[in-house]
């Protein structure tokens, strides 16, 4: 039997994809000129879209019309799919399209999966732990424990990955590789903490 006019399959894709996405149902309203009544219909099984609009949503997460109609492959209930980013800057959507490069899929469990996305390493400072092009997983907080790998934001610029060693007065930023010296940050310096490293997709070690 067709998938085609089931409004529960279609709302399960739909809460899919916004989720990978990171978009909630005012987004969705917002960028495609839709009437929020109409897509939270849609969201919550009541209404099922027509043609056109299916296809607007599917172009909106640049998938297939299909992907949104038939019924979703289980995957591993503990793989989950995660944006993955090239960088990290102040003064703009972590998700703008310059900026998304697709997604990665993590084969565990990770709790609060909304506040979560992926980052692609630049530069040496990590290895040989992490190399150019790995990818961590982080999640978005303003504090991490010590000694915790964490997403550092410094004068607005493009963020870092650093180990955060924590002293009463200042933070020391530390680099895997020994040839950075430790960085000193104190509560004059223009910074931020804005994620955690969760998880570690290591890529080169064995090139």
């Amino acid at each position: 039997m067709s998938d085609l006019g089931n409004k529960e399959i279609f709302a399960e894709n739909l809460k899919y994809y916004m989720m990978i996405n990171q978009k909630d149902r005012t987004d969705i309203a917002r960028d495609l000129e839709l009437p929020y009544t109409t897509v939270t219909s849609w969201y919550n099984a009541e209404f099922y879209p027509r043609i056109d609009k299916i296809e607007l949503l599917a172009n909106y997460f640049c998938i297939k019309k299909s992907d949104l109609v038939e019924k979703r492959e289980k995957e591993n209930k503990h793989k989950q799919a995660f944006p993955l980013l090239g960088t990290v800057k102040a003064g703009y959507d972590y998700l703008a399209s310059q900026n998304f490069i697709g997604y990665i899929n993590i084969d565990r469990e990770i709790p609060d999966i909304e506040n979560c996305y992926a980052l692609k390493v630049h530069g040496d400072s990590m290895q040989p732990v992490l190399y150019e092009d790995d990818i961590v997983v982080v999640h978005k907080q303003n504090d991490i424990e010590n000694e915790q790998v964490g997403i550092i934001l410094i004068d607005n610029e493009e963020a870092t990955i650093k180990k955060v060693i924590k002293y009463n007065d200042y933070i020391e930023l530390i680099a895997f590789n020994s040839y950075y010296p430790p960085k000193k940050l104190t509560k004059n310096d223009n910074f931020k903490i804005i994620g955690k490293v969760i998880e570690a997709r290591i890529t080169k070690i064995f090139e």
